[in-house]
């Protein structure tokens, strides 16, 4: 028995070891692409990496960064202090130097098939920033890759990591809301002229084959991937969109306003995206039949029940590990401790929203309403 014993807390003892070898162990991460400004977010931390910019985090080593520009790389070299070691002129270049465990993508959302397929022909797993592409046959083909390569693929919004929208979620999940029935989305900012985004960025930002759309796709994403969440990956019946060109001098080739209407069988979402507001917005209104909940921005949530008179507005709480940051979910992920399902950044729920984009923009050329599915062309 005394051996048994001893032998029992030999294995726990080694167990520990190697768990804290594995915690300490940090995630290898290569960057595909710097014409996309929230790079900068993720380098220096902050809403996109609220864990804290992954150059300094023990958690994450970034091994190589593939930008075929040479001076935009040298820009960001010089601004974060790079060394030009980590710099590459292909995926699979940096893949056999650097051996990345994932692939963060920065690209024009273009380019997000191209470098999925890439990656999964090499067995890496990729992250890309919102949305997950252009247009539904694209989606379809990174669903295609991601499977043969056997990859993850991950969709990342600032939003996922906002506590008043999981404070929400909760709330919904533990039915204290009662039934959903109506979501209103308002997401947008002055405009990225207005803001001042980089020249690469603007460039493809204002691109309709680069970037889908205008505001319709770089701000109608967010409503539809909150609410496939909120519906447990639940695909709308029909979608309308109107787009409209308020500032047509500033955007030629874009939508800069775009309002889209999901409607599902028992609710109604409404997004509204928009380059033409005074100040940066991102908004959420969820209202079950018992009551609703207000995410008024990412960390003030206002929550009213049928028998309050007023109700409470809630600020003081925090996502809980690994759902308070993009790359300790991404790690999550790949240890197997959750899985994606129907979450805001699995690749499901955005394939999901890929073809509500993709519906929302066939809707506002043509001027009628758009059922699902769409044909898989």
């Amino acid at each position: 028995m005394k051996k048994t014993f001893g032998l029992l807390v030999l294995l726990l003892a080694v167990s520990a070891r190697f768990a804290v070898a594995a915690q300490e162990t940090p995630l290898k991460v290569g960057i595909v692409g710097l014409v996309h400004d929230h790079v900068s977010g993720f380098f220096s931390g902050g809403a996109l990496a609220p864990a804290g910019g992954i150059l300094n985090r023990p958690d994450v080593q970034v091994v190589g960064i593939v930008e075929p520009d040479q001076k935009l790389f040298d820009s960001y070299a010089e601004r974060f202090h790079l060394s030009s070691k980590l710099h590459f002129h292909s995926i699979q270049e940096m893949v056999a130097d650097a051996h990345p465990q994932v692939i963060l993508t920065f690209t024009a959302t273009s380019e997000h098939r191209r470098v999925v397929e890439e990656s999964a022909a090499l067995g890496v797993h990729v992250m890309m920033e919102k949305p997950l592409a252009t247009s539904y046959k694209d989606a379809l083909a990174i669903q295609d890759a991601a499977q043969r390569g056997k990859i993850h693929v991950l969709v990342n919004y600032e939003t996922t990591w906002y506590p008043s929208n999981r404070e929400a979620f909760t709330l919904f999940k533990k039915g204290a809301l009662g039934p959903m029935v109506k979501a209103v989305f308002r997401e947008g900012h002055e405009g990225p002229k207005l803001i001042g985004v980089s020249p690469d960025f603007l460039s493809w930002l204002t691109d309709p084959k680069q970037n889908g759309g205008g505001a319709l796709f770089d701000f109608g994403c967010y409503g539809p991937d909150l609410m496939t969440w909120f519906m447990d990956g639940d695909v709308p019946l029909s979608v309308m969109a109107v787009t409209k060109q308020l500032q047509p001098l500033a955007y030629p080739k874009v939508d800069d306003e775009a309002v889209i209407i999901l409607n599902y069988a028992n609710a109604v979402a409404i997004v509204e995206a928009s380059w033409n507001w005074p100040f940066g917005v991102k908004q959420m209104e969820v209202y079950g039949r018992t009551g609703y909940a207000r995410a008024l921005n990412s960390t003030q949530l206002s929550v009213r029940k049928d028998k309050d008179a007023s109700g409470e507005t809630r600020k003081e709480f925090a996502n809980p590990a690994p759902y308070d940051d993009p790359l300790h979910y991404f790690e999550a992920v790949l240890s197997g401790e959750i899985t994606e399902e129907n979450s805001a950044s699995s690749l499901k729920t955005n394939i999901t929203v890929t073809e509500i984009l993709d519906a929302a923009r066939q809707s506002a050329q043509s001027g009628k309403t758009i059922d699902l599915p769409l044909a898989k062309k």
